[in-house]
């Protein structure tokens, strides 16, 4: 079987492969969904040596808890959920601080969220817009590194792997108004940091 055909199989039969003991199908399980993972380490893990660490623990987890998998969402979404778990309890153990805490008294109500999401997304702005679409933009790169955890992969898995709401949220297991809330959040702090640091020089 060549590898165009192995890419193509579904999850259902990746997962019953794997069940019954090829251990090629984990193999293309994990190259079907190493580049959201490594986002999600990437973003959350601040070391390289843990981020090696954590790649393994997280797909020894899904190999060992793969008979569980009860196919209500995708696979792809399913492990990247046991890596933002990892990654959240990893970070939670060394104390490290998940999100900002900033505005949080004056939220605006979820409405008011979907709206400023609009206006304030980055990609709505033309300067900004020619930013994200940079991904290899050192500045972007830069300033979204001194976002937390949490709102730094909220903002790469939305905009990098371009999940919509309700796939970040099976992720990471939070309401879709939270996320919502928090992308609103990252997208505000973000923003001010990039016209506070580079107004003069680009925007």
């Amino acid at each position: 079987m060549n590898n165009q055909n192995e890419n193509n199989l579904t999850d259902r039969v990746l997962v019953e492969n794997v069940l019954h003991g090829d251990t090629n199908a984990f193999k293309v399980i994990i190259k079907n969904t190493e580049g959201l993972i490594a986002q999600i380490i990437f973003k959350m893990i601040p070391g390289a040596e843990d981020r090696k660490d954590m790649a393994q623990d997280i797909y020894l987890k899904a190999f060992q808890k793969l008979a569980s998998f009860k196919f209500q969402s995708k696979l792809s979404t399913w492990i990247a959920q046991i890596a933002y778990n990892t990654c959240i309890n990893h970070l939670e153990k060394k104390k490290l601080l998940l999100i900002e805490n900033n505005d949080e008294d004056n939220e605006p109500d979820d409405e008011t969220v979907e709206i400023l999401n609009k206006k304030m997304n980055p990609l709505n702005n033309e300067t900004e817009k020619i930013i994200f679409k940079k991904e290899l933009s050192a500045i972007l790169k830069k300033e979204i590194d001194k976002l937390s955890p949490v709102y730094r992969t909220l903002i790469t898995l939305y905009h990098n792997e371009e999940l919509n709401y309700s796939e970040i949220a099976a992720i990471t297991q939070l309401p879709e108004g939270t996320v919502k809330n928090y992308l609103f959040r990252a997208r505000k702090t973000l923003r001010n940091n990039l016209l506070l640091t580079y107004k003069n020089e680009i925007l």
